[in-house]
């Protein structure tokens, strides 16, 4: 893939739809089961969505955040995964991509939300062959492509008179677009 790290992030829509409409398991790293933090809601919300979401935290391994088992590292998951979303301070992301990159299936995709960014662990990743996305929000980008924020009253940038089809594949709202594993209609 052509390197998509640049001065401004600009990720155009069809590869966010294409990046969520294929993912299927998300391992979050800095996951909490602080109900105050962003990454709860985070959380939550993506496994509303029907997205097998697997908490990585040392400091809740063996427990459980939402139900879901805790991990404390991501060779410690114990299925693939398919993107390690990453909710860490800028300065740990290039370990985390290290162990994302030495897990057997790598992940598709490497995920920083707001505010997180690393030029050089990017790079890194996207010579692996990883997509990487930077300084976005999943819960944020999912909503907006599925027209579900426009509900809210939030301005999405996509305009439907439509109300989104509810499906009873894995996830509750489809992608506009995207079919299955990312395939365009």
């Amino acid at each position: 893939m052509a390197s998509r790290v640049m001065s401004t992030l600009d990720y155009p829509d069809t590869l966010l739809r294409k990046v969520l409409g294929s993912t299927k398991s998300i391992a979050i790293v800095g996951a909490s089961a602080n109900r105050a933090r962003p990454v709860f809601i985070v959380t939550k919300y993506l496994i509303s969505k029907g997205f097998r979401v697997f908490p990585v935290n040392p400091g809740h391994a063996g427990g459980e955040i939402l139900g879901q088992p805790a991990y404390a590292r991501l060779a410690d998951i114990p299925e693939p995964i398919d993107m390690v979303d990453i909710f860490r301070r800028p300065d740990a992301v290039p370990g985390i991509v290290d162990e994302a990159l030495s897990l057997d299936p790598r992940p598709k995709v490497i995920w920083m939300q707001l505010t997180i960014r690393n030029d050089e662990a990017a790079a890194k990743a996207e010579a692996a062959g990883l997509t990487v996305i930077m300084d976005r929000c999943t819960k944020i980008e999912y909503g907006r492509l599925v027209g579900e924020n426009s509900w809210a009253g939030i301005n999405s940038g996509v305009i439907d008179s439509r109300r989104p089809v509810q499906t009873v594949e894995y996830q509750r709202f489809r992608l506009p677009g995207v079919v299955g594993g990312g395939e365009r209609k």
